[in-house]
């Protein structure tokens, strides 16, 4: 289980390494780390709990044309891209990568904005890089357009937030849900904001969910699969912790008033995840992936609201340790970690 210790360490290093790049250096270094962990999400081979699932989806979509592959009643950009990378020759590796390009993407790009960028990323990696990134393909290329629709937000961009949120419904139905915040989040304008964005929320729900609600009902609610996520609880609990933070100290974790609103609603959001845990386990552990930024956001500014060299090192090695004991925990007692093990790199397998 090396490797992803290696995926762990690298922003550790970067994080606690006391050298200053330049700003061209600082750039290039952060892009390059983005690529790598693309790739490494990418190029696994036979990883991930649902791996032989997505293979075989990837199988039985080259057997349809365009249209069918798209208009199935399932998510159309994940399927026709699907459909576009057999079609040109490619393995379900190049679909794979494409849909980790999106999750690293989004999750760099709200990381850098941060005072601490680099505990970001060492936010991300334990949870939303391994096990999302490797784990739930089509949710994890939703995950990151929605945290570039959250980048978009915390601007005042809300018809970007629409927009990338809409894109993030195409590859996984349950994005849709986030279109809300838009009209929670505004400052200005609210009746206006309200109208359009319950106009795009009838619309979206209509279009990515209405035709699944009864299957999704039955799956995450109704079937035993609805308790079969046994890690919900701890994973809401780990999005219960940066919220509670938040709410406490919004004020200097969140000096502008955008970001403010914007992260109040998602930790608001956050925590209602728990009460419901008692319903479905899995369908709550699903909508609550959509608040791991939340974690990346508060943590990779945490250490900024105490003064001083060794308070804030303090914060910044408890951050680090606790995410190393995350990571420790998950891989050697998870129920399903043995998915993960070992790791397969394709280039070298």
């Amino acid at each position: 289980m090396w490797p992803y210790w290696l995926m762990l360490g690298l922003p550790v290093w970067a994080t606690l390494q006391p050298g200053r790049l330049r700003e061209r250096q600082r750039a290039l270094a952060w892009v390059v780390s983005a690529c790598l962990f693309a790739l490494f999400m990418g190029f696994r081979y036979q990883v991930g709990g649902d791996w032989y699932t997505y293979e075989s989806h990837f199988a039985w979509i080259q057997g349809m044309s365009f249209r069918e592959a798209v208009g199935g009643g399932k998510d159309p950009a994940y399927y026709g891209l699907s459909w576009l990378i057999g079609r040109a020759g490619g393995s379900i590796e190049l679909l794979n990568l494409a849909c980790a390009s999106l999750l690293a993407a989004g999750a760099f790009a709200l990381a850098a904005r941060q005072r601490f960028p680099w505990l970001g990323i060492v936010a991300a990696v334990p949870y939303l890089f391994i096990v999302v990134g490797m784990g739930y393909t089509r949710q994890a290329a939703a995950i990151g357009l929605a945290m570039l629709a959250l980048t978009a937000l915390a601007d005042g961009r809300q018809r970007g937030f629409v927009v990338w949120i809409l894109l993030s419904a195409m590859f996984h139905k349950s994005a849709a849900l986030l279109v809300p915040i838009a009209a929670l989040s505004a400052r200005s304008n609210r009746v206006w904001t309200a109208s359009w964005v319950g106009v795009l929320t009838v619309l979206a729900v209509w279009l990515f969910l209405a035709e699944r609600s009864e299957q999704f009902w039955n799956n995450y609610v109704v079937s035993e699969y609805s308790d079969a996520s046994t890690g919900g609880p701890i994973r809401v609990a780990m999005n219960a912790l940066p919220a509670l933070l938040f709410l406490w100290l919004r004020k200097r974790l969140a000096p502008d008033l955008v970001e403010r609103k914007l992260w109040t609603w998602v930790s608001v959001l956050a925590l209602a995840c728990a009460p419901f845990l008692a319903v479905s386990a899995t369908a709550v552990d699903r909508i609550s992936l959509y608040f791991i930024p939340l974690q990346i956001f508060v943590f990779a500014r945490l250490p900024g609201i105490v003064s001083g060299v060794r308070p804030r090192t303090a914060i910044v090695i408890a951050i680090v340790a606790y995410y190393a004991a995350v990571q420790f925990v998950w891989l050697n007692f998870a129920q399903h970690a043995y998915a993960w093990l070992p790791y397969r790199f394709v280039p070298l397998w």
